[in-house]
């Protein structure tokens, strides 16, 4: 249990770019991928907003591959596939029993069933297409990295609602620690941008209708993405022993429920999961310069989460620097915390803390630096990612320096 875990290679596409390096310098720049959705069919929704992939960048998927996958998995497999080439690792006989994958999702592959059920219910059809089941089921996007990259260690998908890729993350470096891995891919991926999800949002009275707002007091709603995030995890012993750039290193995970409601946020939850990731990795409050927010631009995630904050860090809470980088790449639901992640690694490697986009009023309930709309120049030794979900599952982790 004393391996120490570390990141090696990170993969990513989502509306700010097409990998992990064009999605942080947009996040870098402060600039908002989020307008109407123009590449989905939205029947009878009118002015719905989100964040959409414009083209998926070349890939040497088959199209035999291609025909099981829905685009969340496809998604997951583009985004491993950068992390594995940026970690410069290979997958063979010797070592793919060693090398295992694991994949958040808040939901399953939505594109699928709806077309499947539009064909039975409005078009006639009388059977569905054959891969839909797999298409659909949440476990997917795991088993098509696993079989693409060829992985042949552990393998399995992960589903917590919005805190999905956090614990696929954290299960993953379980793996490791535990001695059942070398290598770990790990991450999220989601598609939520279909009519149905979107109507089932709309019903909450949840979604803003014109972009997302962090923390500002005019801020209106959530507002859905579709994204993947990946990274390349392995032992501090493999990656030094093949000379491996060490990204960094994750030095704590904290893992709580608020046991509370299945749509309220509660304080004591995320306070929890914030206080179980310090203590895992040694840390005190005044070690970390820099939070990656859930920040999901709604009125009560926004407070609940400023209050947890306050009562974990104290005073420290005014001194570090904090930001929801949703309020770029909008809530890509179980890829969201994958792509924060990229924001929490590249603050450390770069000095430089993402802001909050869209800023425009200050809340006096959320009075903490949530680095409104430009980027600001720290060195950032330890940075923490809070990922909280709806039915109160919430997963905390602490990326370090090397």
């Amino acid at each position: 249990m004393n391996r120490r875990v570390v990141i090696t290679g990170m993969g990513g596409l989502c509306g700010l770019g097409t990998d992990a390096q064009s999605i942080w310098t947009e996040m870098r720049e402060g600039r908002a991928a989020i307008g109407p959705i123009a590449n989905t069919p939205l029947y009878d929704l009118e002015g719905t907003v989100g964040s959409e992939i414009g083209g998926l960048p070349e890939h040497e998927i088959s199209r035999k591959q291609l025909a099981s996958m829905d685009r969340f998995s496809l998604l997951a497999v583009i985004a491993a596939w950068e992390a594995l080439r940026h970690a410069g690792l290979s997958v063979n006989e010797g070592n793919r029993t060693r090398f295992g994958a694991t994949v958040g999702v808040c939901g399953c592959g939505w594109d699928a069933i709806e077309q499947s059920y539009r064909g039975l219910f409005l078009g006639g059809a009388s059977r569905v297409p054959i891969f839909s089941a797999l298409k659909a089921m949440p476990s997917a996007p795991a088993a098509q990295v696993s079989m693409v990259l060829r992985l042949m260690g552990p393998v399995f998908g992960v589903t917590s609602a919005c805190a999905s890729a956090n614990h696929a993350i954290a299960t993953a470096v379980d793996q490791i620690k535990l001695g059942r891995a070398d290598v770990m891919l790990a991450g999220g991926s989601d598609a939520p941008l279909t009519y149905g999800v979107l109507k089932a949002w709309e019903a909450l009275r949840i979604l803003a209708p014109d972009t997302c707002r962090p923390f500002s007091a005019d801020r209106r709603g959530v507002v859905l993405g579709e994204g993947a995030g990946m990274a390349v995890l392995e032992s501090y012993e493999h990656a030094a022993a093949r000379g491996a750039t060490i990204l960094a290193e994750i030095v704590g995970v904290g893992l709580s429920a608020d046991a509370f409601d299945i749509t309220s946020p509660s304080v004591e939850g995320p306070e929890s999961a914030m206080r179980n990731c310090l203590a895992d990795g040694g840390l005190n409050p005044e070690d970390v310069d820099y939070l990656n927010a859930h920040g999901t631009g709604t009125k009560a995630n926004d407070l609940t989460e400023t209050a947890a904050v306050k009562r974990v860090f104290g005073d420290h809470a005014y001194s570090m620097s904090i930001s929801s980088t949703k309020s770029m790449h909008a809530h890509c639901l179980g890829a969201a915390s994958a792509l924060e992640m990229i924001a929490c690694v590249m603050a450390i490697r770069e000095g430089v803390v993402p802001p909050t986009a869209n800023h425009r009023e200050h809340d006096p309930d959320c009075d903490l630096d949530v680095t409104p709309n430009v980027a600001r120049q720290r060195k950032v030794r330890v940075a923490l990612s809070n990922s909280f979900a709806m039915g109160g599952t919430n997963a905390v982790l602490a990326f370090k320096g090397v």
